[in-house]
């Protein structure tokens, strides 16, 4: 049986299929010495073997947006973006380490790959691009939910996260709450 191993994958996104659980992570993959970006969509399924940071087993349920992994995949995956592919084992490295909040304005907005990029003050140095998973809550001005189709570019836009940051350029995060202002 060939698989794959992956290292510091940040989870970006977490859904339920049936009896398993969908988590989506950002890695590198540094084959060729290409230091590539790349997503991943495990399946962790019931046989999965989900190790905490202090080495004792749990479950999928332990798993949150935020946390940085280590996984065994399956060699054979889907031809989907991102690729799926089964989990045998996720190893948790890092813990969620609390949140941040950015304001900015949105500069561009990828309703493909659920993300946007915003500016804070002008400063090109503050640039950040927020990955958008389906379940978390989005307010207008007025307190009230809204959906990710509703943000345009020049709106602005104070967006809870995780401390986590890809190295990319820009870099990237997951947004855990967006409030329009």
């Amino acid at each position: 049986m060939a698989v794959n191993h992956i290292s510091n994958a940040m989870i970006e996104e977490i859904s339920q299929e049936r009896n398993n659980t969908l988590v989506t992570a950002v890695y590198r993959d540094e084959k060729n010495n290409r230091r590539e970006e790349q997503r991943i969509r495990m399946v962790v399924g019931p046989a999965t073997v989900v190790v905490n940071s202090n080495g004792l087993r749990g479950n999928a349920g332990d798993l949150k947006i935020g946390m940085v992994v280590n996984a065994i995949l399956s060699n054979n995956s889907t031809r989907s973006i991102p690729p799926q592919a089964e989990a045998f084992l996720v190893e948790i490295i890092e813990n969620v380490q609390g949140n941040s909040t950015t304001v900015g304005r949105i500069v561009d907005i990828d309703r493909m790959g659920r993300n946007f990029t915003t500016i804070s003050d002008g400063n090109f140095t503050s640039i950040i691009r927020f990955n958008v998973p389906q379940n978390i809550p989005i307010t207008n001005r007025m307190g009230r939910g809204m959906e990710f189709t509703g943000l345009i570019p020049g709106m602005r836009v104070e967006v809870r996260h995780g401390n986590f940051m890809t190295a990319s350029i820009p870099p990237q995060t997951t947004a855990l709450e967006i409030k329009v202002l």
